[in-house]
């Protein structure tokens, strides 16, 4: 079995639709990039039986250096954030 990453996918994609590689590899691209521009307007992505990808922010906070002890400040971030779906939990098991 090969390595399961994007060319994988656009492999499988082909041999399911026919077409080229090339086509594959366009049609994964296009979800993931739609994926990624619907989290970047804040937005959540809900697929059924997959899972949730969406932005999880974070408030600034107050922390403490562990090696000094000294009090830092933590500055707010912004991160993606994937929920797997109770199917999905449910198959890895």
């Amino acid at each position: 079995m090969a390595k399961p990453d994007k060319k994988w996918l656009a492999e499988l994609v082909t041999n399911h639709i026919g077409g080229t590689k090339k086509q594959g590899q366009e049609i994964v691209d296009m979800v993931f990039d739609n994926i990624a521009k619907m989290m970047v307007k804040g937005e959540q992505v809900k697929i059924a039986g997959f899972g949730v990808f969406k932005v999880s922010r974070r408030a600034a906070r107050e922390g403490i250096n562990p090696r000094t002890g000294e009090k830092i400040q933590i500055a707010a971030k912004v991160a993606p954030k994937f929920r797997a779906a109770k199917q999905l939990k449910e198959m890895v098991k």
